[in-house]
């Protein structure tokens, strides 16, 4: 059976319009692994990104892992919005192109570390380092040139999303957190293992 069959009938929602397993135009992209293709390390997939005042900017050398949509109360207060779009990328997978990032540790409600990299400049927040994991960063996706062009593959922290805020049909939500074994690509789970083991 080909693999975009097997999604289709095993994970229906990853073909929904406002959902996609691999960003927009996953018909395509499924079809493109199929015939060895891989998207991950499509030159088309690196994305540019940057700060308010132009000091910083960066690029995502390959596809993110996955895309959180976080609406904890933690990134609501840290942001000063709803929720936040954060892309988990290898730090490896990333390229500064210009500037230093200025790293500013942050309490949280769980009290595990977390350190938000600012633009020392305009003070933008560009990613974050949870829990000292070094390897992973969750990149914030509304400082990319174009930001439309990763969206969530999941919602978290439904519990405290804000009652005006309304989800996509068919997108994939949970209370707290998940089981990425559950929703992770096999490819994003494998490099995931290759940076943080088991």
């Amino acid at each position: 059976m080909k693999l975009i069959e097997k999604i289709k009938r095993n994970f229906p929602q990853a073909m929904h319009p406002t959902y996609s397993l691999f960003g927009r135009n996953s018909t395509e992209k499924i079809r493109a692994i199929e015939m060895g293709n891989d998207p991950m390390n499509d030159e088309k997939e690196k994305r540019e990104g940057g700060c308010a005042c132009g000091a910083m900017r960066y690029r995502l050398e390959t596809a993110p892992m996955f895309v959180h949509c976080c609406h904890c109360r933690d990134c609501q207060r840290q942001t000063g919005s709803a929720f936040v779009l954060n892309a988990l990328i290898e730090t490896d997978r990333m390229a500064l192109l210009a500037g230093n990032p200025e790293p500013i540790s942050v309490p949280t409600d769980s009290g595990r570390p977390h350190r938000i990299f600012r633009c020392p400049d305009c003070q933008t927040a560009l990613w974050s380092e949870y829990g000292g994991r070094a390897a992973l960063r969750f990149v914030r996706v509304g400082t990319l040139d174009d930001p439309t062009a990763l969206q969530p593959d999941v919602h978290i922290f439904t519990r405290s999303k804000l009652p005006w805020v309304t989800l996509p049909a068919g997108a994939p939500a949970f209370e707290v957190y998940y089981d990425s074994r559950q929703l992770w690509p096999a490819a994003s789970l494998e490099r995931r293992r290759a940076i943080l083991g088991g």
